[in-house]
Parts: C-alpha cells; sequence; structure tokens
C-alpha cells in the first residue's frame, strides 16, 4: 500500500527532528548546570546520529570562524 511507506517516512523525519531539539536541550541544561560552553556543546554533539555528528575538529573550525569571522571585501569594477 500506500500509507505504510509514508508512515516509515514520516516517522523517520520526526525521529531526526527529535534528536535536533535533544541536542539544543541537553546543550541548554549543560550550560545552565556549569559546564564550560564546549563542553555543553559537546554533550549536545554526543546526541546526535553520528551520520549526522559533525567530528570534533569540524566543530572547532566552526567555533574559530564564528568567534573571529574574517572580513572579505569585494570590489567593484565599473
Amino acid at each position: 500500500g500506500f500509507i505504510s511507506p509514508l508512515a516509515t517516512v514520516l516517522r523517520q523525519k520526526s525521529a531526526e527532528t527529535s534528536k535536533m531539539m535533544q541536542c539544543v536541550k541537553v546543550t541548554l541544561l549543560s550550560n545552565l548546570n556549569g559546564y564550560a560552553p564546549p563542553i555543553a556543546v559537546e554533550f549536545g554533539r554526543k546526541t546526535l546520529y553520528s551520520s549526522e555528528r559533525p567530528s570534533f575538529i569540524e566543530l572547532e573550525e566552526h567555533g574559530r570562524a564564528v568567534k573571529n569571522p574574517q572580513q572579505q571585501t569585494t570590489t567593484e569594477e565599473a
């Protein structure tokens, strides 16, 4: 039938959204309980599926990029 595959897809999408919300929740609660922000982010990262989870190095690079944004200037030719 048509309903079973549709229900399976909806269940998977719901689980993915639930995992993202759980990641945010764990990160915020860890920070509120006094853990340093990098440790709190690590706790949240661990709740994600391994296929979706960024590596530690990717997370560090993103954190550095957010902390020290490089200003890019573009020159326009007339």
